[in-house]
């Protein structure tokens, strides 16, 4: 039999109404990352592929892979892979059936954004130190 109220309440949470979990920020944020690393990995693809080529195609892709806007993309990618690392790891964690309670699952999420942006910064002085 058809549900007779159905049309006077909500059939989900409305955006307006619904707060985001940190759950559920860190997810689609591993999803943003995964797909920001693909085109970072394509920019690298052509800087090697223009290396390979010749001289004036390897001038073009340096000329672009070293200007502020190149290094930009390369050092927000390096963050993103450290977030996507550790969001990989959580999930393992979850995966083994551990840590899947509020609280816990709460510490891993900020454990996570925390961790990428330590491991970022570690990475930025080591390189640049170097």
């Amino acid at each position: 039999m058809a549900d007779v109220n159905r049309g006077s309440r909500p059939l989900s949470p409305h955006l307006q109404v619904y707060r985001p979990q940190l759950t559920s920020i860190t997810s689609i944020l591993t999803r943003i990352t995964g797909n920001a690393l693909i085109v970072a990995m394509l920019m690298i693809v052509w800087w090697l592929i223009a290396a390979a080529t010749g001289p004036d195609a390897f001038a073009v892709a340096d000329g672009f892979v070293t200007s502020w806007f190149g290094i930009l993309i390369l050092a927000l990618s390096l963050w993103a892979l450290w977030y996507h690392f550790l969001a990989g790891v959580r999930h393992l964690i979850w995966d083994s059936g551990v840590g899947l309670d509020l609280d816990t699952a709460y510490k891993l999420g900020y454990g996570v954004v925390g961790g990428s942006f330590v491991l970022w910064l570690l990475t930025l002085i080591i390189l640049f130190a170097v």
